[in-house]
């Protein structure tokens, strides 16, 4: 199989797909007392393997990550995506410039040069998923239901291990 920066080129297709549509997402990170999780935008970009964010260094999440940084991220829309994976600061100007958007100029009331800007990126390390519009499960699922078989849910949903 093929490989793109040490990824599976069918998974990271896999991961691309489920999330491509999904506006935001809720980024987990671990402050002291204990989970939070907080919603951002996701990239309009594709997935590569790397997922990326803008915030700013005034913020808690800034000082979680920095003290943490092991994160998860959850998408919710036509599937249910968990992403576990490493976050890292980045602080670039022309990956801030090739990111930025008009939105970003709306929701943190700033441009991408404004110093207190960042880049976090994750690199994925698992994926696990279920796909609420798998006709062929849900059909089988409700079959063994009104067989008195009960609800499987030993098969609902599927997990990417990303080797790299």
């Amino acid at each position: 199989m093929a490989n793109i920066a040490g990824y599976n080129l069918e998974e990271v297709a896999k991961l691309r797909e489920l999330i491509k549509d999904i506006d935001t997402a809720m980024l987990t990170t671990n402050s002291e007392e204990g989970l939070v999780s907080r919603p951002m935008k996701t990239q309009e970009i594709e997935f590569d393997g790397d997922l990326w964010f803008f915030t700013k260094r005034d913020t808690d999440k800034y000082d979680e990550l920095l003290h943490d940084s092991e994160v998860n991220v959850a998408y919710a829309g036509k599937s249910y995506v968990s992403v576990r994976g490493k976050a890292q600061i980045i602080d670039n100007i022309e990956k801030k410039r090739e990111l930025w958007n008009a939105a970003y100029e709306k929701i943190m009331q700033t441009s991408y040069d404004d110093p207190n800007v960042i880049l976090i990126k994750i690199t994925a390390e698992a994926a696990e998923y279920w796909e609420t519009g798998n006709f062929a499960k849900n059909v089988i699922n409700m079959v063994n239901r009104m067989a008195g078989n009960g609800y499987d849910t030993t098969n609902i949903n599927e997990t990417i291990e990303f080797d790299k």
